[in-house]
């Protein structure tokens, strides 16, 4: 047990490590994106923003097959809409982001935390289908450690009251039993709900043995309700606004995820308004149709069984976002403690490995590979992390390609400093890209206090203390990388007095 614990953690540790911390952060990806958008005040009212988005529809996608709109929640701050149009091949746009009065956003564009958020299981320059599946095995293997962990570590309670601080590998090996010890039921919720959320991928047999189809699956595991096919006869839709709030009503005021509309503009226009997965632990929601037209009632959704709820569930708890704000804040010091318990066990093998060595001075290539991936990774994406909302900040605003550059900009800075981790020793290689993220962290409210103003100040402006907020987590992070730059540093002099 001992044995596979060790080797499923290390394997593909260095992606759980990037899958975690990215998965910690989205926990806040609507924040995230509104720090991003400094520009975008929140809307009053969901009824408000779906009265505009539907006017800003009617006159740029009237002749549209579906409309989909997503209003802003209690933490979001714009409304996306996307539509289908009825030349696919003309190759007009198909998106816009709104405010909340239905005026196209005047804004930095961004993907903001949605890309933190979609890099967790997704990842970037790959097909997202082996992505998922690479996740799936990474997942799998995080599964099999944390079992295997629980058994092989007797004392595992016990060694928990333990953290001795310049004792070499045993601190190494108290600070991975306390971050694992500390968070446990999270850590195995989070990476077993993980694998249910994509589960129809994972195990695709069931599925080609109940149905004929991929499509006839998705229709009976998502229901949305039979909707008639175009008429063909031009009708006004009936306010989208007013049907929110009589949704809202027959929700028991919840949230609203989402509206489809089909066939707007036409005699059998139909509506489904959808709760939003914040409402509650079933993040699928529930659903309820009206005529495009009259703006009625229809029949109720097709009811779900006991396998949706359960399913919707899981990825409810997995996602959180039906956490209001401490337990969300419970999630995200959760995560903190699963990316540094993936992190520490990742140094521990090189710690508890190189006293075995013929020499510590010369290993080998094997050892040399993870202890440089370590540095790359463990030290690298942090870096890379703060670049990003650097370059936020620093690209100019009026540039069309911004979302694409500041994803550049993540991973180009991330290459650099792997390519650092490399070439240097790596006592040194810790502790130079150590500082260098705590430079940047600490960067990134003076950076934007330069380009956008105080955060105060947006804080009164759009009341809301997320970017105040935002300042103090950068600059937290920063202070924790410097005392990290601090360690590295007096490890790499210990180093070289040992080697004289």
């Amino acid at each position: 047990m001992s044995t596979v614990h060790t080797w499923s953690g290390l394997l593909l540790g260095w992606l759980l490590y990037v899958m975690f911390l990215c998965g910690t952060v989205a926990y806040f990806q609507e924040e995230v994106t509104r720090w991003m958008q400094p520009e975008v005040a929140p809307a009053h009212s969901q009824a408000e923003a779906v009265a505009g988005a539907q006017a800003w529809l009617t006159r740029h996608a009237g002749d549209a097959l579906s409309w989909y709109i997503a209003p802003p929640g209690r933490r979001g701050a714009v409304t996306q809409v996307y539509w289908q149009p009825a030349d696919p091949a003309s190759g007009g746009r198909t998106s816009a982001t709104l405010d909340g009065q239905g005026r196209e956003v005047v804004a930095r564009a961004t993907s903001g935390g949605y890309f933190l958020y979609r890099l967790h299981f997704d990842l970037h320059y790959l097909p997202v289908i082996w992505a998922r599946i690479i996740v799936g095995i990474a997942a799998m293997f995080m599964l099999v450690a944390i079992l295997s962990g629980i058994i092989t570590h007797k004392k595992i309670f016990a060694d928990f009251f333990m953290l001795r601080f310049g004792k070499g590998q045993r601190s190494w090996l108290d600070a991975h039993n306390v971050t694992a010890v500390l968070a446990l039921p999270f850590h195995l919720m989070i990476t077993y709900t993980g694998l249910v959320s994509l589960a129809s991928l994972y195990a695709p047999a069931p599925v080609a043995a109940a149905f004929t189809s991929g499509g006839a699956y998705y229709a009976a595991a998502f229901p949305t309700g039979a909707s008639a096919a175009a008429a063909g006869v031009r009708q006004p839709l009936a306010p989208l606004g007013t049907m929110v709030l009589r949704a809202t009503q027959v929700f028991d005021a919840r949230e609203i995820g989402y509206l489809w509309v089909q066939s707007p503009g036409d005699r059998n226009a139909s509506v489904a308004i959808t709760t939003s997965p914040a409402a509650g632990f079933d993040t699928r929601g529930d659903t309820m149709l009206f005529d495009g037209v009259t703006g009625q009632p229809r029949e109720p959704s097709p009811p779900r069984g006991t396998a949706q709820r359960a399913e919707s569930v899981m990825v409810g708890i997995h996602a959180g976002r039906y956490a209001n704000l401490p337990l969300r804040w419970l999630y995200f010091l959760s995560g903190v403690f699963g990316t540094a318990m993936v992190a520490t066990g990742l140094v521990l093998w090189t710690a508890k490995r190189r006293q075995r060595l013929p020499d510590p001075e010369r290993p080998h290539i094997g050892f040399r590979i993870v202890e440089r991936m370590n540095v790359a990774t463990i030290a690298g994406f942090p870096l890379a992390l703060a670049s990003y909302f650097l370059a936020n900040r620093l690209l100019p605003v009026a540039a069309s390609d911004r979302p694409d550059r500041e994803i550049a900009t993540l991973f180009i800075v991330w290459g650099i400093a792997a390519l650092w981790a490399m070439i240097r020793r790596p006592q040194r290689a810790w502790r130079d890209i150590a500082a260098i993220t705590a430079l940047a962290f600490a960067a990134v409210p003076v950076v934007s206090l330069i380009a956008v103003g105080p955060s105060l100040s947006l804080a009164a402006r759009h009341d809301s203390l997320i970017y105040p907020v935002f300042d103090l987590v950068m600059l937290v992070t920063a202070a924790l990388a410097a005392v990290a730059a601090r360690y590295a540093g007096l490890a790499a002099t210990r180093t070289r007095r040992v080697a004289r």
